[in-house]
């Protein structure tokens, strides 16, 4: 009794390490294909970034010295290479966990596609002297790239992270990918000025020149607003009034300068804005831009943008987002 006892005590240790090792095993393997996968998804985002967007916008910002037979021609092989990398998306090995990342991943990647092959048909017409027709469908192409690059800061990669942190894997990066260089490129005028090479203003009057403002900073009486990801902790109310240091970043005196402030916070949008009569060239403007009813005691957003001026081709210096909790 004692002899079978043993063996059976054995014979279950052994049911036992066996168990564990083929647990161990499985979620070795499982651990693998997510790894693999995550590798393989921030590999097409550097492509869809390396091998699509930036040649793309290059070749549109220097459109103006080539012909447009030679731009055409290249808009239309970066289509295909997108299509490309879609199509390699679509055949990627998906472990069950990953099922929403992958449908995201196709989403932003297919619209891709759909913008590249919308820009492609609209890029004759402004390079063919319908520039300024033109340039509002395709700014208005430009919004699609937009949307994918949201689809995979805000859905691919945060899913991915989230489900190898269920499974245990830390210290993982997930490459994201950001198709749209700057949102100049929304800017009818501004996808005019740099297709053409010649700067247009909103009338249509050619503008030449360096022309062009910049935000320097935000502040709500003495603080200076420090930008995100910083958590600014501002006192005084619900009904601040928030500074903007406004410079003249171009060589030509402007005029009728807008300033724009949105603050969101509870769900809901505060907007107020500035005009500045006008603006010197190296010179910095304080704009002071009143609010009120903002919530107290919860996170709240803050966004300051310097509407563009005519002959202004890049915007992205114009804007600064803060965060920030007002108190009493």
């Amino acid at each position: 009794m004692v002899r079978r006892r043993v063996a059976a005590g054995i014979a279950l240790v052994i049911v036992i390490v066996i168990v564990l090792v083929i647990n161990g095993c499985l979620k070795s393997e499982k651990q693998g294909e997510l790894k693999s996968y995550n590798h393989q998804v921030s590999t097409l985002a550097t492509e869809s970034d390396a091998q699509v967007a930036r040649p793309l916008f290059s070749a549109l910002s220097g459109a103006s010295g080539k012909s447009a037979l030679d731009v055409e021609v290249e808009v239309d092989q970066l289509r295909i290479e997108a299509q490309n990398i879609a199509s390699k998306a679509h055949s990627l090995s998906v472990p069950g966990p990953m099922t929403s990342a992958q449908r995201a991943l196709l989403m932003a990647l297919n619209l891709r596609v759909e913008g590249l092959t919308k820009l492609a048909a609209h890029l004759p017409a402004a390079l063919g002297g319908q520039a300024k027709q033109a340039s509002s469908l395709i700014a208005g192409d430009n919004e699609i790239f937009l949307a994918s690059d949201v689809l995979f800061s805000q859905r691919v990669v945060p899913l991915i992270q989230q489900t190898l942190a269920e499974e245990g894997i830390h210290e993982l990066n997930t490459t994201t990918s950001r198709f749209l260089p700057n949102i100049g490129w929304l800017e009818p005028n501004t996808v005019q000025s740099r297709l053409t090479g010649q700067a247009s203003s909103s009338s249509g009057q050619t503008v030449t020149g360096n022309h062009g403002s910049a935000l320097k900073g935000v502040s709500v009486g003495t603080n200076t607003l420090e930008p995100e990801p910083t958590i600014n902790h501002i006192s005084g109310g619900g009904s601040p009034t928030f500074t903007a240091q406004v410079e003249n970043s171009g060589e030509f005196n402007e005029t009728n300068v807008k300033v724009d402030l949105t603050v969101t916070a509870g769900g809901k949008q505060y907007k107020a804005s500035h005009l500045i009569n006008k603006t010197e060239p190296g010179k910095t403007v304080n704009v002071e831009i009143p609010t009120s009813g903002i919530p107290l005691g919860v996170a709240a957003k803050i966004e300051v943008y310097v509407e563009g001026v005519p002959g202004e081709n890049d915007l992205e210096n114009n804007k600064g987002t803060f965060l920030a909790i007002f108190s009493q």
